[in-house]
């Protein structure tokens, strides 16, 4: 159920970096909240150096040129535990699958009450009670 949004500088990654930063978040969820690898929902967006701020070293960080913003929508339910899981995951994986820094990596967890995920037809289908992972 949850929705990525990884904002990334032009140019700086190829093709298949691109998809192994697909494949890493997806595989956040999967390892992080155990939730299904089909529930896969990810935008990537590329932006300009006149479109992307990030300071290179704002809560004692050491960003590169490849810092990204992650802004994700999941669930409200999801307790600090799971939230912590996931964003540990994210990490890990973006550095393991595409060579991505945990220092160049921002995250904002956006919650999002479950009735107002819809995945097709119009029908929001978690809107009855939370999901079973």
């Amino acid at each position: 159920m949850p929705v990525f949004h990884a904002h990334i500088p032009k140019a700086r990654f190829t093709s298949e970096q691109k998809k192994a930063i697909g494949e890493a978040l997806n595989q956040s969820l999967v390892q992080g909240l155990g939730i299904p690898k089909g529930d896969r929902f990810i935008i990537i967006s590329e932006h300009g150096e006149d479109e992307l701020f990030i300071d290179p070293t704002f809560m004692e960080m050491n960003r590169t040129s490849n810092a990204m913003i992650i802004t994700v929508m999941v669930g409200a339910h999801r307790p600090l535990s799971d939230k912590r899981a996931l964003m540990a995951a994210m990490t890990r994986l973006l550095e393991e699958y595409a060579g991505v820094s945990p220092d160049d990596v921002f995250i904002s967890l956006v919650p999002v009450p479950n009735e107002n995920f819809s995945f097709g037809k119009g029908i929001p289908q978690l809107a009855e009670g939370t999901p079973k992972w």
